[in-house]
Order: C-alpha cells, then sequence, then structure tokens
C-alpha cells in the first residue's frame, strides 16, 4: 500500500490523502465519510457495523473496508494531519479510537477499560489496544514524536500532547522541576517501562502564539516576579 499526502494550496483548507492498494492489500478505514474519490471495481469497497464492546452506546460505527487493488482519496479536516505507524512482533499501543483513521489487516484491536485517574484526565473511559503486524493511520494536530521508553529512567510527557503508549507502560500524573515550574505547567504523565510512546508537538502553539500577541517579555516576567502581578498587571 503507497500513501500519498496530497499538496494544499491554501491555508486551513485542510489535507487530502490519496491511498494506493494493490492486489491482497485491505485497509479498514474508521472514518469512511471521508473518502471523496474512488476508482477500483464496486465490490472493492465493503462497508460494515463494527462491534465494538464497552464504548459509544447506542451509536453505530461504521467501518469501510478497501480491498485492492483500487485508489481512493480521503479528506482531513483543517488543523490535522495523519501520521503512519508500524506495528510488528511483541509491539502493541493503546490510542483514543477516535483519532485512529485507518487499520491494516494484520493489525489486531482490543477494547482496554482505563484506570480511575487515566480516566480523570483523559476524559475517556476507554482505549483502543492494537497490535499484531502491519500500519496504522492516525490523526493529530502537529507534529508526532517517538520516543523509546527506559525501565527505570522517566520520560515526562505533557498529558494533553499524548497519543499513544504501550499496555504495560506504568503511568504516574505529576509535575517536575522546582517550585516555580511545577506550578506554572501542566499536568505530566511520568512513564517508564519497554516500547515506544508517541506525543505530538504542536498543542501549545496556539497558548503561545497567544503570549506573542497578547503580552511582551517584559510584561509576563513582572506578573510572575511581583506577588499578586497577575492581579493588578493586566
Amino acid at each position: 500500500m503507497i500513501i500519498r499526502m496530497e499538496d494544499t494550496a491554501a491555508a486551513g483548507a485542510g489535507q487530502a490523502v490519496t491511498f494506493s492498494l494493490t492486489e491482497g492489500d485491505m485497509a479498514h478505514v474508521l472514518h469512511p465519510d471521508q473518502i471523496v474519490a474512488y476508482r477500483g471495481p464496486a465490490f472493492g469497497r465493503s462497508d460494515r457495523l463494527m462491534n465494538v464492546k464497552g464504548m459509544y452506546r447506542k451509536k453505530k460505527l461504521i467501518r469501510a473496508d478497501m480491498k485492492g487493488p483500487c485508489q481512493f482519496t480521503a479528506a482531513l479536516p483543517p488543523g490535522f494531519s495523519m501520521h503512519e505507524i508500524e506495528l510488528s512482533g511483541e509491539e502493541d499501543m493503546l490510542y483514543d479510537f477516535r483519532h485512529v483513521f485507518f487499520y491494516t489487516q494484520g493489525i489486531h484491536m482490543q477494547t482496554r477499560i482505563l484506570k480511575l485517574k487515566n480516566m480523570l484526565v483523559t476524559r475517556d473511559a476507554i482505549k483502543m489496544k492494537f497490535s499484531g503486524n502491519g500500519s496504522l493511520g492516525i490523526l493529530t494536530q502537529g507534529p508526532v514524536c517517538k520516543v523509546k521508553l527506559h525501565a527505570t529512567e522517566p520520560l515526562y510527557v505533557d498529558a494533553g500532547s499524548i497519543i499513544a503508549y504501550p499496555e504495560q507502560a506504568q503511568l504516574d500524573l505529576t509535575v517536575y522541576g522546582n517550585h516555580l515550574a511545577s506550578q506554572h505547567m501542566n499536568y505530566h504523565w511520568k512513564l517508564t517501562g519497554e516500547g515506544y510512546v508517541l506525543f505530538q508537538a504542536g498543542r501549545q502553539n496556539q497558548r503561545l502564539a497567544q503570549e506573542f500577541n497578547d503580552e511582551g517579555l517584559v510584561k509576563r516576567f513582572l506578573r510572575e516576579v511581583i506577588p499578586f502581578g497577575g492581579v493588578f498587571i493586566k
């Protein structure tokens, strides 16, 4: 299977992705409404209701099974990009199901109920475990970073930026740094274990841009160091 990101002429206009499948290829598309063009035999696409236990009650989830040889183009919303992730061997990843755009034959999907502390932060009770041999495409709002975990040396990742992590990874909600640093950061996941963690790097862009547009460096500094500066300095 070949995936090609189409060029876009206007900023904020979204992105188009073209999939070219050869004989024997199959891609399971979880957002079939985004398919805007198709070339191939009519029987090359087969939509079906998904039986995903425990999630999205009373909502019908439809999956489009695209079988090669064929070619189809899908439209992505403005601000989103798609990244292909390869899995093989004993690798597995827990994903937010809504952010998975497609997965290929050979990838297995299982429901996993999160721990209570994870539910409170992610505002979701369920994630999907993907494992097996193949690839899947995820939708993100910025560049994707992939970092290998260590058994004892923790990795701290902004709680709202994390995309996926291995099922057996150890997660603790925390902050780090000195007193000032810990008071001026979002909660982070402290991760240890084996495998890789994925996180997106574009989440903070909007806040940083707003700070540059609304405040100068001196004003921000004074608000931080002067007692009650945040109250008196607007």
